[in-house]
């Protein structure tokens, strides 16, 4: 049975990626939930913007690229790799990563795609 793998993706100033575990995560990652509108009232009590469900198609690539927002997200169908400073993660359902804005980073999806559910929090 897999097990969740938290994974922390920082700023480049710091090692990057991290691997925490879920106690260490807990304070500024948000608690798993079984529902996206329980993610999601969580995520804005946050202080998050916005919490929203990606979906992707099977065998999509996203090349390298950053985002303008904090991202905090739990895969929660198919599979999916996350790539950031040449270092690749393999992510299935209940996994989680946490990346900051600027934070470059390369997203392939499998061949059943993927769904996750991620938290914003925008540049103010």
């Amino acid at each position: 049975m897999h097990s969740p793998r938290p994974i922390r993706f920082v700023r480049p100033a710091l090692r990057c990626p991290d691997i925490l575990d879920r106690q260490a995560l807990e304070p500024i990652v948000i608690k798993r939930t079984d529902s996206f509108s329980a993610f999601e009232e969580e995520a804005l009590a946050s202080g998050f913007d916005e919490a929203l469900v990606r979906e992707w198609a099977p065998d999509t690539v996203i090349a390298s690229h950053a985002h303008p927002f904090d991202a905090d997200a739990v895969v929660t169908k198919g599979e999916m790799w996350l790539t950031c400073d040449g270092e690749t993660r393999h992510l299935l359902p209940g996994d989680t990563f946490v990346l900051s804005r600027g934070q470059q980073h390369a997203e392939p999806y499998g061949s059943d795609g993927a769904t996750y559910w991620v938290a914003r929090r925008n540049l103010r």
